[in-house]
């Protein structure tokens, strides 16, 4: 053991379901993610209300060539085989999502770690958690134990604001489904401000692998990565007063 520092302990961090939940759901996401890509390269302008052409004014406009191939699925342009992979691949993410859902919700998971405590939510201690980890002053010992605030608040952002708002806008879409539920288009004031928002959205949703990779791999990724497979975590070593 290192001189001033407490022995490390390991604790069991995620359930089984949890694990194989989040896998499924992290797959499901990046193909997801790369398939809309490319439908988006069909047409990669954004405009907001009913109508969307090429005369009409446009809030954002990715020029050629475009989202490169190697971010895409698949990786040339073909538009209907990425309409195939998406629609397939977003009911296989909304299912096993749902079902990560439940569990959590009726195994205590949002309640016991992921809700944030009064005082967690005060503006000192989140200016705090954030400061330490512009640091890289990652929780250790005890603390590490518990998701910090900016986890809790970035994991429910994700699962209750940006996913829901996903799969509305992306229903939104559908002319099918419009026709079942045309309050949809009056709720997002039309299907081109329904893709203006679903790309938005899914663009965040990217952020947050992004800046969730980065943690992990700053955070120690051989213990992190290893609790998400196995549930074994091991906390990181305390420095002893």
């Amino acid at each position: 053991m290192i001189p001033g520092t407490m022995a490390a302990t390991a604790i069991k961090r995620h359930t089984l379901p949890t694990r194989l939940l989040h896998w499924v759901n992290a797959l499901c996401v990046f193909l997801v993610l790369m398939s809309g890509l490319n439908i988006f390269n069909a047409d990669p302008r954004l405009y907001w209300g009913q109508f969307g052409a090429i005369t009409d004014k446009a809030l954002l406009t990715i020029g050629s060539p475009g989202i490169p191939g190697w971010a895409t699925l698949p990786t040339w342009r073909d538009l209907a085989t990425a309409r195939h992979w998406h629609f397939f691949l977003a009911w296989v993410l909304i299912f096993s999502s749902a079902l990560y859902l439940l569990i959590s919700l009726f195994g205590g998971h949002v309640r016991r770690d992921l809700l944030p405590a009064r005082s967690e939510i005060a503006p000192s201690h989140i200016a705090h958690d954030l400061w330490n980890h512009l640091r890289l002053r990652f929780p250790t010992g005890e603390a590490a134990r518990r998701y910090n605030v900016l986890q809790k608040l970035s994991y429910l952002g994700v699962i209750f604001l940006l996913a829901p708002l996903i799969l509305a806008t992306g229903l939104t879409m559908s002319p099918g489904f419009d026709a079942a539920c045309p309050w949809l288009l009056t709720l997002f004031g039309g299907r081109q401000s329904a893709r203006t928002l679903h790309f938005g959205a899914a663009m965040l949703v990217a952020l947050f692998i992004v800046v969730h990779l980065t943690m992990v791999v700053l955070a120690g990724p051989l213990n992190e990565i290893r609790s998400m497979i196995t549930g074994r975590y091991v906390l990181p070593a305390a420095k002893s007063e």
